[in-house]
């Protein structure tokens, strides 16, 4: 075994255990620590036995055993873990050295390390890392970001342990500068949030509506990931639905509806909400997830509060198809609108994003992984200035196509009292995106009604802004014009 490792890793849970073994089996050396030193031991005793694994007690022994320019990378949890651990690194490190961040940080806070670490005369890459604990372990999908510098040091390792598509391209390259890794990482967590949630209420329309069971709704998915819906997310929802435990129990059925979150999918929703982009599906979704934790209450409200009665008279089949159909052109929004707010933050902060690429990245080991990413690639090949996915060809051709089925769900949806908050939102976004004109002309009247905040006119040229005494008494004062 060689005397100096290629890399170093800090973080032996399972993210970072994972990992460490899936880059061992790559070739590479990895020195491996953690703030609890019995996991080190435990590691080497155990999965690590016996492989090329340098464990280590102390960060300067870490730092010591790492070839120059010396690698460490950080699996910790997000926050201020991260700042401790750049902290106690710096003092043992040399210019020229990386420090990389691994774990699902916020944006604002890479940006910020970037420029603290590079400011030690010391390089930092903050990288999404997708796919969990398989992913970590067979090739995730990597989303590194950061100082430019420091990409041809870790390129080789990263590209090795990377997932890789068919024809043997990685799912990672260099992102951009500062937090441009993790943002990209942020809105890959946001699509997933959109992703689940539709499924979700496609599952809870076959469950409630049509009375499906467990495994009739295993066979369709089953069908649906062979077709237009081929995706991870698809694949283990057939997985769950077809699961049975030692006593023959249906286990997703055992599970306490209140969902989970970390807050990747919030931060998605923050971030469209500071740039002005409408991120109406994902920003659904995380409500949604809300909506479920508040399980005591929706119980006390279930036994007070009627709705319609469940009543589904229809072709069964068709419904189904139309479920397929509402699951896609939902999906294709959801897209849409995490590739416009790609957009936005790449001109606010100066990113040179591949939005191509970027998809390329998705396409293998990340958990919105689909044969779906193969064609917004393309989209971005024929047109890197594409302005939204839903101008390219196919994409707007398939949405139109879907666009009959989908609304006959979310209508039937409505009728019975299903909730299909994403769903229904997504159609919202399509039916306001291709109209010409909005009543928004009400809307600025209203404000410059109450607050004399002005409005622009059909028959004048853009830019020029106008206010309405509206009432007699308000004068001719209006306020200054600006947008948040």
């Amino acid at each position: 075994m060689k005397k100096l490792a290629d890399i170093g890793l800090i973080g032996l849970a399972v993210m970072g255990e994972n990992l460490v073994l899936n880059m061992e089996s790559k070739g590479f050396t990895v020195a491996v620590f953690n703030r609890t030193v019995e996991k080190v031991d435990h590691f080497m005793n155990g999965r690590g036995a016996g492989k090329k694994f340098i464990g280590t007690h102390s960060i300067e022994d870490l730092c010591a055993s790492l070839e120059r320019p010396r690698k460490v990378m950080m699996l910790v949890k997000a926050g201020a873990p991260v700042d401790d651990f750049i902290d106690m690194l710096i003092p043992h490190l040399e210019p020229g050295d990386i420090i990389i961040d691994g774990g699902n940080s916020h944006f604002p806070d890479t940006i910020r390390r970037t420029k603290y670490v590079e400011s030690k005369g010391l390089l930092y890459i903050g990288t999404g890392v997708s796919g969990g604990e398989e992913g970590a372990l067979l090739g995730p999908s990597m989303m590194p970001g950061g100082s430019p510098a420091a990409w041809p040091h870790v390129k080789e390792i990263f590209q090795a342990v990377a997932a890789k598509v068919e024809d043997g391209s990685p799912c990672c390259d260099w992102v951009g500068e500062g937090g441009a890794g993790h943002f990209v990482k942020m809105v890959h967590n946001g699509i997933e949030y959109g992703d689940m949630q539709i499924i979700n209420e496609a599952y809870h329309m076959m469950k409630e509506l049509l009375g499906m069971s467990n495994d009739e709704m295993y066979e369709v998915f089953k069908k649906w990931n062979t077709e237009e819906l081929d995706s991870y997310l698809i694949e283990i929802t057939r997985d769950i639905l077809g699961y049975k435990d030692e006593n023959g129990e249906e286990t997703v059925d055992f599970i306490l509806d209140t969902a989970g979150q970390k807050g990747t999918g919030k931060w998605t929703g923050v971030s469209a909400l500071d740039l002005g982009i409408p991120l109406t599906l994902i920003g659904e979704s995380v409500f949604a997830r809300c909506l479920s934790a508040q399980k005591d209450l929706r119980v006390q409200a279930s036994k007070v509060i009627s709705g319609p009665e469940v009543d589904f008279k229809g072709d069964k089949a068709q419904l189904i198809d139309d479920l397929k159909m509402a699951l896609y052109g939902a999906k294709i929004i959801s897209y849409a609108q995490g590739y416009n707010l790609m957009m936005e933050a790449a001109a606010e902060y100066g990113w040179n994003l591949n939005y191509g690429g970027i998809a390329l990245m998705w396409r293998g080991g990340c958990i919105i992984r689909s044969a779906f990413l193969g064609d917004i690639k393309k989209a971005f090949d024929n047109n890197p200035e594409l302005p939204n996915l839903l101008l390219d060809p196919f994409f707007k051709g398939k949405v139109e196509a879907a666009q009959a089925g989908w609304r006959r769900v979310c209508a039937t949806a409505l009728e019975n009292g299903i909730p299909v908050p994403a769903l229904t939102s997504a159609l919202c976004y399509f039916d306001g995106f291709r109209s010409e004109r909005l009543p928004a002309n009400l809307l600025q009247a209203q404000r410059d009604y109450f607050g004399a905040h002005t409005y622009e006119r059909t028959d004048k040229p853009r830019g020029e802004f106008y206010h309405t005494n509206w009432t007699g008494r308000g004068g001719d004062t209006a306020s200054s014009t600006y947008n948040v």
